[in-house]
């Protein structure tokens, strides 16, 4: 009744968008004057991996700008949000050419980012009107309410202010007054027993259950006609209680069923956001290998005791993984912790210490300059951990918590956060949590690239640290 897009959407339209990045740059890269003269071994190689940043980079930059949300975009933002892809995409695609040596005129990566979004903004556009012609009405859509009360009176306000969606009201059902007093008029209702008469007499293209839950066992007398007769049911999910959040329909076995789940992330972000996960690890242990190995020898060097240092963290919803850093402390330091609970500098349930006596002298250069998270990044392609992300607790920090503050185990932990970057130490435990639910609630992949790219500064300038 209330048409939404198909859920298959936006995988169609990535598969689409990395099509036409490839076909763009297939048939720019063979007119002539865009390849330079090079070996041909070499060249090809070079190429297909020039052509594989081209392929992906569309849709890793659309994805962050959230292209590929299950509901499609107006034109203007379409627009706008593909010309801010086209730019980042050309800017890859020259970075890729630079580093991958392609034999490439120095004008290909702008004229191929240039062709790629004429593609892609006429396939999006057409699309989009598509999809509008699709969901038009011949006429406007009949719909009856369930209930005469507030909640009522809120859906024929909000139906009055979206002209656009083409529905009218023809008429209210109810089986009394409401608790809060009627907010209809009484012309305009109708008797619960009246709905298989209304159903026979008018023409009906959906229900609406807007009706007060003490008012649930009486509605099937509105379901099962409806059903019977084919006739589409929209129930709002407050019915279920004020404080849940947004369902999503899913299916339980056989069984359709509703998931109330605190945040709703688009699954296709999500993915995208482990692969960058793995491609990041990856490309960060290579660069950070020699770091890594000269930490290994100072650590040996400086202190006896094993140069990494395993500890159980709560990851994903509370389950435990051992999490590998880079040994800062002396060998005894765990059960050495007992005796310095008195010198704790942090509220709530976590211990920090500012001139901890069990950090050694090349410890506190590692910790310094955030180096001894380094071995995270195995964490992060095991899948414990991820770039981005609340940072991973103990199970003594978070049997303390109270129940809201569990909900920072609702998102993968990460090796940053928004407490990384603003502060680290210099921020109390609650302002901490208030920290990571704010990114929980506000997450996005452009959010967690200005994350990574304020880590950088926050990390060379060891702002926080200790």
């Amino acid at each position: 009744m209330l048409r939404e897009p198909p859920r298959e959407l936006p995988f169609l339209v990535l598969a689409a968008d990395v099509l036409v990045a490839a076909l763009g740059f297939g048939v720019l890269v063979s007119l002539p004057g865009m390849q330079t003269a090079a070996e041909p071994g070499p060249a090809t190689l070079r190429l297909l991996g020039l052509g594989l940043v081209a392929c992906l980079g569309w849709p890793l930059c659309a994805a962050a700008l959230g292209l590929y949300s299950a509901r499609p975009l107006g034109a203007p933002a379409q627009v706008a949000r593909l010309v801010a892809a086209g730019a980042a995409a050309g800017s890859l695609q020259a970075l890729g050419a630079r580093w991958l040596g392609a034999p490439v005129s120095a004008a290909f990566p702008a004229l191929c980012a240039l062709a790629q979004f004429g593609a892609l903004a006429t396939l999006r556009l057409s699309l989009l009107g598509a999809l509008r012609l699709l969901r038009r009405a011949p006429g406007p859509r009949n719909l009856l309410i369930v209930g005469s009360g507030p909640r009522a009176a809120y859906v024929e306000r909000v139906i009055g202010q979206h002209p656009e969606w083409r529905l009218r009201i023809v008429g209210f059902i109810d089986d009394g007054t409401p608790e809060g007093g009627a907010c209809i008029p009484e012309e305009r209702l109708h008797k619960l027993p009246d709905m298989p008469e209304l159903l026979r007499e008018q023409v009906i293209d959906g229900v609406i259950v807007a009706c007060p839950r003490s008012m649930l066992a009486s509605i099937t007398t509105v379901v099962d006609p409806c059903a019977a007769a084919g006739v589409p049911i929209t129930v709002l999910s407050d019915l279920f209680g004020d404080y849940l959040p947004p369902p999503i329909a899913t299916r339980f076995g056989t069984l359709p069923a509703l998931t109330f789940a605190p945040v709703h992330h688009d699954p296709l972000a999500l993915a995208v956001k482990r692969g960058i996960d793995v491609l990041g690890a990856s490309l960060g242990l290579l660069l950070a290998a020699p770091v890594l190995l000269a930490a290994a020898v100072a650590i040996k060097l400086g202190s006896p005791g094993p140069v990494l240092f395993r500890q159980v963290r709560c990851g994903l919803h509370g389950r435990r993984f051992e999490m590998l850093k880079l040994r800062t402390m002396v060998e005894d330091a765990e059960a050495r912790r007992a005796e310095l609970s008195h010198r704790n500098e942090m509220d709530g349930p976590v211990f920090k210490l500012k001139d901890d006596p069990r950090v050694t002298a090349v410890g506190r250069l590692l910790r310094r300059f955030s180096l001894d998270e380094l071995p995270q990044l195995f964490d992060v392609l095991r899948g414990h951990m991820s770039l981005v992300g609340p940072r991973p607790s103990l199970p003594s920090e978070v049997a303390e918590y109270q129940t809201f503050e569990r909900r920072r185990l609702s998102m993968r932990p990460g090796l940053t956060c928004l407490w990384q970057v603003s502060g680290r130490n210099e921020i109390g435990f609650d302002d901490w949590v208030r920290l990571d639910l704010e990114y929980i609630d506000t997450w996005s992949l452009t959010g967690d690239l200005r994350l990574l790219l304020q880590t950088l500064p926050a990390v060379l300038w060891g702002r926080g640290a200790r």
